[in-house]
């Protein structure tokens, strides 16, 4: 299934999209696409459903983002082979963590807002995993029990911010409207293999990143597990998987954007958003 959530800010309807492209109404039967609506039996319920039973509700609808009641939003870096060549710097021995607020969360469609002070906006096109029951010290043979579904998920990042002050990425990486997710939660089975995936991102319409999640280091079973060995991982909590190469500050000479640029990007399966960067005044 494509899950959905469509509708203005803070009045995002539950929704799915059909086989013919329409989007449905599931308002009547699950209160949010989140908490126990994205579990198996969830899931399950919504399923057995028949989607031509379902209001349809507007093709011009603003798209939310995919999944409410996102508690954490967790990154990992330089999980790329080919991403971390690019940057200059080696694999890392374990997965790197750091936090995006999710405050940062908006539509897949939304503006996207350069900070003040910013001097180096970049893009980054990630696989998304949408965690689906309470995981907790899983094993990594058990952790895609625990996966909802996928999802794009755009991690953009400011590198002055997250590389040149002190502290940690966070901060480079927390900016308002800096986390568009969606259009869709797409429920595993509709995914025969995550770790291949072709990922593209365009700038003005310029190919900048053409790669796939095959180049991934650490799989998404792995980061599940991992992951769940120092945190609870909740219904709704995001992991955002890492970015294959072509980013703007791994170009030579760097490349940022700027107020006006306009951002594409997509995950083969699980669609794809486009966004117009402002100036946040």
């Amino acid at each position: 299934m494509k899950l959905m959530r469509v509708g203005q800010p803070g009045q995002e309807k539950p929704a799915l999209l059909d086989k013919d492209g329409k989007i449905r109404d599931l308002s009547a039967h699950v209160a949010d696409i989140g908490g126990a609506a994205i579990s198996s039996e969830g899931l399950a319920k919504i399923a057995a459903l028949d989607p031509a039973s379902l209001p349809e509700l507007s093709a011009d609808e603003r798209i939310g983002a995919c999944v409410a009641g996102t508690g954490k939003f967790i990154c990992i870096g330089l999980n790329y082979s080919d991403h971390a060549a690019e940057s200059g710097m080696a694999v890392p021995p374990e997965p790197v963590i750091f936090m995006k607020a999710t405050s940062a969360i908006c539509g897949p469609n939304d503006d996207v807002l350069i900070p003040r002070g910013s001097e180096k906006t970049d893009w980054e096109v990630e696989l998304g995993v949408v965690i689906g029951k309470t995981a907790k010290y899983v094993s990594e043979a058990e952790a895609m029990d625990y996966v909802a579904g996928y999802c794009v998920s755009h991690d953009v990042s400011e590198r002055a911010f997250q590389t040149e002050r002190a502290g940690q990425w966070t901060k480079g990486k927390s900016c308002d409207t800096f986390g568009p997710i969606g259009p869709w939660l797409v429920t595993k089975d509709e995914i025969a293999d995550p770790q291949n995936l072709k990922m593209w991102l365009k700038v003005n319409g310029e190919t900048m990143q053409d790669g796939t999640s095959a180049t991934m280091v650490y799989g998404i079973a792995h980061l599940v597990s991992y992951l769940s060995q120092f945190m609870s991982l909740h219904p709704g909590d995001v992991i955002s998987t890492g970015t294959p190469p072509g980013v703007g500050m791994g170009m030579k000479p760097q490349r940022y954007l700027k107020a006006g640029d306009v951002v594409e990007l997509g995950i083969d399966g699980l669609g794809t958003q486009k966004q117009t960067f402002k100036a946040d005044r």
